[in-house]
């Protein structure tokens, strides 16, 4: 009898370069595009070092709520693309220049308050982890059902304050203050 064996798991890093060419990489928006801003962060790991070989990749509606997407009819502002990817530098800094995203209807039908989604790719992962990001002076965010449904002691570890010229949104892998990871 022939036993076949199960070919080990494999993470998802380290990342070659060359291999993840994105020729807009972190522009969501022109950098000219009226509104941007800038959405920036650092990746850590368990031990709180900086991940220096991750990748960042954004989804996002535009201001009025509409996705660069053929399931959205209604197309997204000229000039959007909805869609961004950074890779961390040494210290895990990664940025993404975008538009602040307006509210989409949730699964229930009530509107959401604006977020980003964001899709983590880092060595030792088997899979990416995906996790959002609110903007901490939307008054909208009292009520989003997704924000609602967790803990009150972890809606922290998705709310990014305001910057000089964006927001700031860190990304902790795990540990304390782990970042909420959802399971798609």
């Amino acid at each position: 009898m022939n036993t076949v064996k199960l070919t080990p798991s494999q993470t998802v890093g380290p990342f070659f370069s060359h291999a993840l060419t994105w020729l807009d990489g972190p522009d969501v928006v022109a950098e000219d595009a009226p509104g941007a801003i800038w959405l920036r962060g650092r990746v850590f790991d368990g031990a709180g070092e900086p991940v220096p070989d991750a990748l960042i990749e954004s989804w996002q509606a535009d201001p009025d709520g509409r996705f660069d997407h053929p399931d959205d009819p209604r197309g997204a502002v000229p000039g959007f693309r909805g869609y961004g990817r950074s890779a961390t530098d040494d210290d895990g800094r990664w940025g993404i220049r975008t538009l602040l995203p307006g509210r989409v209807p949730g699964v229930d039908g009530r509107l959401q308050a604006p977020h980003v989604d964001l899709s983590v790719f880092a060595r030792g992962l088997l899979d990416r982890v995906v996790t959002r990001v609110y903007f901490a002076d939307q008054p909208s965010n009292s009520d989003d059902a997704v924000l609602s449904a967790l803990p009150a002691d972890r809606r922290s570890t998705l709310i990014a304050p305001r910057s000089a010229d964006g927001y700031t949104f860190d990304i902790r892998l795990q540990g304390e203050r782990e970042t909420v990871f959802f399971s798609l």
